[in-house]
């Protein structure tokens, strides 16, 4: 699809100084800008490329001063680098613009689907699913029985949804995420053999959740695994049964969630970080990538290391892990020398 760039200013609310009508298709980054592309200048140190750049429309500040000559038409905004994330939420929107049942696919008979519908080939919608308006599954998707998913949530392609889970409005289910396995519950017995506990919850993901790409969310023994309203997660993250993730906290990749901890509003967890079970994480703490994290956390704390501790503190004790070698070298100097004069 072509847009003018009178028809891209209309909207941003900008100005365009140039060809109005010049078309563009695609969006670059303003060094690797082509004929037909969109692109933007926000940092000044890429304005060398402004006067080199192929592309045919460049978004700029409007305070911007253009101080040679300029090959492509500008788009003037408020600020450049909001108008061109709107702009790639509008592209985004208008490429995922699909409806439509395709085929093959299995719908049970009892499940219910709104308006709008995007369902694609191979997908599985099983007994008793609802489905509402705008949602959009994409190819080879499993949606087990009795899930609800709410209006205008995206379950890109590969996920798998078991069954009796609840995912509400606004929601993006990235490729490959697994919501609902069992969680990792097992019994040993006198012999040391391990029996499985059933794990007859669900999960539960509120409005406006992200989910990345092979993120597997667990279903609770009893009761819910719930990720509240605003989460973000990274990919390649693991939440174990009966966690509840506060609203607006975001988790970046490879971080492992044990069994039953609570975790708290707005808070940032970095990457690779291990939680342990059966603990309670505070509202706005922030996290180190790396950490780990064994013990109760109050609101507002910002901790580092494995076990994690105090941020500052940490960072003053990482001078001397650096030295260590040299402060154990110069103790036993000492030692000997206070030896030697015994």
């Amino acid at each position: 699809m072509k847009f003018t760039a009178l028809q891209i200013a209309g909207i941003l609310e900008g100005e365009v100084d140039g060809n109005q009508e010049i078309e563009v298709s695609t969006l670059s980054k303003i060094e690797e800008g082509k004929q037909g592309s969109i692109t933007f200048l926000a940092n000044p140190k890429y304005e060398n490329y402004l006067y080199s750049t192929d592309a045919s429309i460049v978004i700029v500040n409007k305070d911007f001063v253009v101080e040679h000559e300029v090959k492509a038409t500008i788009i003037k905004v408020e600020d450049a680098y909001k108008a061109f994330s709107k702009l790639l939420e509008y592209y985004n929107q208008i490429k995922l613009n699909k409806t439509g049942i395709e085929q093959p696919c299995y719908k049970s008979d009892t499940a219910t689907i709104g308006s709008g519908i995007y369902l694609g080939a191979f997908s599985y919608l099983g007994d008793n699913v609802k489905l509402g308006d705008n949602v959009k599954i994409f190819p080879n998707c499993y949606i087990g029985d009795n899930v609800t998913i709410g209006d205008n949530t995206i379950v890109f392609s590969g996920a798998k949804i078991y069954s009796d889970c609840v995912v509400g409005n606004n929601c993006v289910i990235n490729s490959g995420v697994i919501l609902g396995a069992d969680g990792f519950g097992f019994v040993p017995d006198e012999n040391g053999v391990y029996s499985k506990v059933p794990q007859i919850g669900n999960v539960i993901i509120e409005d406006y959740v992200d989910i990345g790409a092979t993120t597997t969310i667990d279903r609770a023994t009893l009761g819910s695994t719930i990720i509240r309203q605003g989460v973000k997660l990274d990919n390649q993250i693991q939440i174990a049964h009966n966690v509840e993730i506060g609203k607006n906290t975001v988790i970046a990749a490879q971080t492992g969630v044990a069994g039953s901890t609570k975790i708290g509003e707005n808070c940032q967890i970095g990457g690779q970080v291990g939680i342990a079970g059966h603990i309670t994480i505070g509202n706005n703490v922030k996290v180190q990538a790396q950490s780990g994290i064994g013990r109760v956390i109050k609101d507002n704390e910002v901790i580092q290391g494995s076990p994690a501790f105090g941020y500052g503190d940490y960072n003053k004790s990482y001078v001397h892990f650096k030295n260590l070698p040299k402060i154990v070298k110069t103790i036993n100097n000492i030692e000997k020398k206070i030896n030697g004069n015994n």
